[in-house]
């Protein structure tokens, strides 16, 4: 099972852009489906943004247009290019495995990793 390691966060002002960055370590992602989910006080988990082996993505409603989840099977490493960003993306950001749906990601249990974390004032 792959170890998953989110990094890249910061705090920017409205309209600011982030890049996050998973780094994975002990299993290929060539051909797994992976995702981002963010968790902050009162809304709980909310899957963002998920993409399959071929690449194909799929994103929450809120952030369509503005963010864009990639992979680099080179480098085992998953990305979300983050744009536009306004104060309710604030939250901590986490990488996972679960499906190919950002809806896989809702309410997803489990311990994955430590997150980071992306502060947006308005």
């Amino acid at each position: 099972q792959a170890q998953l390691a989110a990094s890249g966060g910061g705090s920017v002002q409205t309209g600011g852009s982030l890049r996050l960055s998973c780094a994975a370590s002990g299993s290929p992602l060539s051909y797994t489906c992976m995702g981002w989910f963010r968790e902050s006080p009162g809304r709980g988990r909310e899957g963002v943004a998920a993409i399959d082996s071929d690449g194909r993505a799929d994103y929450l409603d809120s952030v369509k247009g503005r963010f864009t989840i990639s992979k680099d099977n080179g480098e085992n490493t998953l990305y979300l290019q983050m744009n536009n960003l306004k104060p309710e993306d604030t939250a901590r950001y986490y990488c996972a495995t679960r499906g190919c749906s950002h809806r896989d990601y809702d309410a997803l249990l489990g311990y994955w990793g430590q997150g980071t974390q992306v502060t947006v004032s308005s």
